[in-house]
């Protein structure tokens, strides 16, 4: 059996469709469902509510039966623990996730390009977790209850050739197999701005880089036999053909790469996980 799969809830939107996606990630894995709140505020949250350390208790309480419910009538089948915990948010689901498969959180929003708002929290937690982060949208709706929902809708992976991670390959296509849908592969390289589209270098560099790619999905095509596969290789911007082909995609699968000292968030992952219109998955590597 998998570990649990955490999500983080705090009463919002995000967090609403956070523990949908969460719970129906949990149950296809057959692993158990962690809710965790955090009731340790800011200083100046605090100055601007003035609420007792026992009001915020208890609004904490009521989060988590609500979302307890609600996870209760979705998949009444799940194992799950509902745990209030007095530290930071950070602090919380940084523990909640190095103790999960995955750990799920809620966007606060929408941009006006139509993708995430991730405040401080959310980008700390993406860039220093150990395990695979997923980000859900408010609007995320998934109409069969995650099983084999959203019709086809495929799962998108943005890899890259020259640093193809095994981390980020077995994530999606296990999550494609688990869900019996597609799964698209995307490399997109920068080309040179002295570049003629069509010419003979063109032609041997986009050659070559199909080539990489096909020959570093093979062993997962041949452990995932059953998970239909398609690869893209094109020059282009990295992060806008991955947000463009998210339009139709269920998930969207990205890595971040832990850095031995301090967190980063490359530039790629950063534009996707801000700006693609379904979930995202972040997976650490390296």
């Amino acid at each position: 059996m998998s570990r649990a799969i955490a999500v983080g809830v705090d009463g919002s939107d995000g967090s609403l469709a956070a523990v949908d996606w969460a719970a129906d990630e949990a149950a296809l894995r057959g692993a158990a469902l962690r809710l965790v709140n955090a009731t340790r505020w800011a200083e100046h949250q605090l100055q601007a509510v003035r609420v007792s350390h026992e009001d915020r208790a208890g609004q904490a309480d009521g989060v988590l039966g609500a979302m307890e419910e609600r996870v209760r009538s979705r998949r009444p089948e799940l194992a799950m623990t509902v745990e209030e915990i007095e530290d930071s948010p950070a602090s919380v689901l940084l523990e909640a996730a190095s103790r999960a498969d995955v750990l799920v959180v809620g966007s606060h929003g929408l941009g006006s390009v139509g993708g995430f708002i991730i405040g401080s929290v959310g980008q700390e937690v993406v860039a220093d977790a150990k395990e695979p982060v997923v980000l859900v949208r408010p609007d995320y709706r998934d109409d069969a209850h995650g099983t084999h929902g959203g019709g086809q809708r495929k799962v998108l992976l943005g890899l890259d050739v020259t640093d193809a991670r095994d981390e980020l390959m077995e994530f999606a296509f296990d999550h494609a197999a688990r869900r019996d849908v597609p799964l698209h592969i995307v490399h997109s390289w920068h080309a040179p701005f002295f570049h003629r589209p069509g010419g003979n270098a063109e032609t041997g560099t986009q050659a070559a880089t199909a080539a990489a790619l096909a020959q570093a999905v093979r062993p997962f095509r041949d452990k995932f036999p059953a998970v239909k596969v398609t690869e893209e290789s094109a020059p282009g911007r990295p992060a806008g053909r991955l947000v463009e082909a998210a339009a139709d995609a269920r998930l969207v699968v990205v890595g971040r790469r832990r850095a031995a000292s301090g967190s980063h968030i490359g530039s790629i992952t950063h534009a996707v996980i801000h700006h693609a219109a379904c979930p995202v998955a972040v997976v650490p590597h390296g």
